[in-house]
């Protein structure tokens, strides 16, 4: 019974170290991105289109930053789930 406790405990210490790593590369993938994609565009000034009311750069900017910071959600979903996997066994 004491290994199944210990498998437990480390399990549980995977998934919290996991998930703050997680919600730490989101926070810089939050703040990298945007900024990312406007030196990939360096002709449009996003800030200024999307003041101006232009609601293409608008969808294109959110839906390309949020479609980033999604698949890296699933990335550290992925290492949390991993983790608790190597403890339970």
């Amino acid at each position: 019974m004491n290994e199944v406790a210990q498998n437990m405990a480390w399990a549980v210490v995977f998934s919290a170290l996991g998930g703050l790593i997680g919600i730490a590369l989101i926070l810089v993938a939050s703040v990298f991105l945007p900024r990312f994609i406007e030196r990939l565009t360096p002709n449009i000034d996003e800030d200024k289109e999307i003041a101006r009311g232009n609601v293409a750069v608008a969808n294109y900017f959110g839906r390309v930053v949020g479609a980033s910071i999604i698949g890296i959600s699933i990335v550290a979903a992925a290492a949390v789930l991993g983790g608790i996997i190597a403890a339970l066994h």
